[in-house]
This record gives structure tokens, C-alpha cells and sequence, in this order.
């Protein structure tokens, strides 16, 4: 296969007329098929995220404290959070945001170890980006975190699959009229699946939106095989070999 080789050219030293400098150019950014409220809490609100954020197409809020953002997550499209903050840890209000919304969550730090990005995870973020990263890197996490967040159930009080009864809610489950008890986890896994009932849910996707990405695979192996057993019928989830899991008939 042939190459095309681009020389550089050099200056003339012989000519005396100076060559015109052209400005450089800079390639305009695609509008985004989708505009998103960003709320953006990081103590350093000079940081040039916010002006980055509205050249892709989007509506950034900054607040420094962590307690602002706990007020303000609610008409948030999408958080960015800083663990660096002056008022509360940044996981803390990772926790407290998780559990009572969920609104997608990227910690935003320049704290790069493994562990900080375990307890990160582990506390219900979406994904975990260190400073100093790319731009583009950085809206290319913000639009996969935006595409998974579509999986996630929104409004739904009940969910009815046959015989398979899901009270969202309550965090209730029954089959047949007899409930069965069910660990939080078993209970995120089965209502993934039944919130998509003719869909095969990717075995990766299921450890990210359960288990925040921080598992072992062979952890939905085993939260399957227990979900099976206290179903009743192993027939309720159903295997589809190199891809994931979707939920069964019955």
C-alpha cells in the first residue's frame, strides 16, 4: 500500500519578502446531538472546565462547596465532582447524591491512585477521571456516562414480567403472588434486566451500572446463580454465550 509523504518546507533565505503568516486554525466543535445542564463542583471554578463545557454545546453551573451541590444536583443533567472541596469530603457527597438520585456522577481529581479510584467507584460515581486529562477524552466520558444512563429505570413504580412482580419503590419482589428476598445487589441486577425484558444486557454493562466497575466478572455469575435459586426457575434470566444476560420467559 502506497504512503504519501508531506516534506516541511523550509524558509527561503534567499528572498527578501517576508512569506504572509496565516492565523492557525482552529477546527469548530460539532454541536452535540444532545445539550446537557452540567453542574460543575470544584473549588477552582477558574478552571477553564466550565468554558470547555460550553464550546461542546453545554449548560455548565459551577458551585465550590460541596454542600451547594447537594442542593443543586437535583436540576442537574450530569455532575462533575472534585473530592478537593473546603466544606465536605467528596465522597461523602457522592454518597449522599447517589442515594437519593440518579443523576450521573464524574469525579473529577488529581488524586491518582488505584484505591481512590475504588472507594471513588465504590461510592456511586459513573466513572473517575484524573487530572491533568484531555479535553477530548473528557467529553468523550461524559457522552459514554450520558448513553449508559439511558439503561437506568426513570419513573417507574412497577415493573411486570409474567408471573414476576418488581415494586420498584419498595424494593419488593414476588413470584406467582409469594415474595422472595432478594439482597440489594440481587435486586439491582434483576431490575436492569426487567426494566429492558427483550434485550440482552452486555455482561460489562451490568458490573458497571450494579457494581460501579469494580468487580470481578465472575461476581454477576454469582448473583445470577443466586437470583435463579430464589426465583425458582432458572429460566428467569437467561445466558446469551459471549455478550450477557437478558431476562426469560416462564
Amino acid at each position: 500500500m502506497s504512503q504519501t509523504m508531506t516534506a516541511q518546507v523550509l524558509p527561503e533565505p534567499w528572498t527578501s519578502v517576508p512569506r504572509p503568516v496565516r492565523p492557525a486554525q482552529v477546527p469548530p466543535v460539532s454541536a452535540p446531538a444532545t445539550a446537557w445542564r452540567v453542574l460543575v463542583v470544584d473549588p477552582d471554578l477558574g478552571d477553564p472546565l466550565a468554558d470547555q463545557l460550553r464550546r461542546h454545546g453545554h449548560e455548565p453551573v459551577g458551585v465550590a462547596q460541596g454542600s451547594a451541590a447537594l442542593q443543586r444536583h437535583a436540576d442537574a443533567d450530569l455532575v462533575l465532582l472534585a473530592l478537593e472541596l473546603p466544606d465536605l469530603d467528596g465522597l461523602e457527597v457522592c454518597r449522599a447524591i447517589r442515594s437519593v438520585s440518579r443523576v450521573p456522577v464524574i469525579i473529577v481529581t488529581a488524586r491518582q491512585s488505584e484505591l481512590d479510584c475504588v472507594l471513588g467507584l465504590q461510592a456511586g460515581a459513573d466513572d473517575y477521571v484524573t487530572k491533568p486529562y484531555g479535553t477530548r477524552e473528557l467529553m468523550a466520558r461524559i457522552e459514554a456516562v450520558m448513553r449508559r444512563a439511558q439503561w437506568q429505570p426513570t419513573a417507574v413504580e412497577e415493573i411486570r414480567h409474567g408471573s414476576l412482580l418488581i415494586d420498584v419503590n419498595s424494593r419488593r419482589v414476588s413470584v406467582d403472588g409469594t415474595e422472595v428476598a432478594l439482597t440489594r445487589k440481587e435486586f439491582d441486577l434483576l431490575c436492569l434486566l426487567a426494566s429492558h425484558p427483550d434485550t440482552v444486557v452486555p455482561r460489562k454493562q451490568l458490573l458497571k451500572q450494579v457494581w460501579g466497575d469494580s468487580w470481578s466478572r465472575r461476581t454477576v455469575d454469582t448473583h445470577v446463580s443466586s437470583l435463579r435459586g430464589k426465583l425458582g426457575d432458572s429460566g428467569w434470566i437467561v445466558t446469551v454465550r459471549g455478550v450477557g444476560f437478558r431476562l426469560g420467559h416462564r
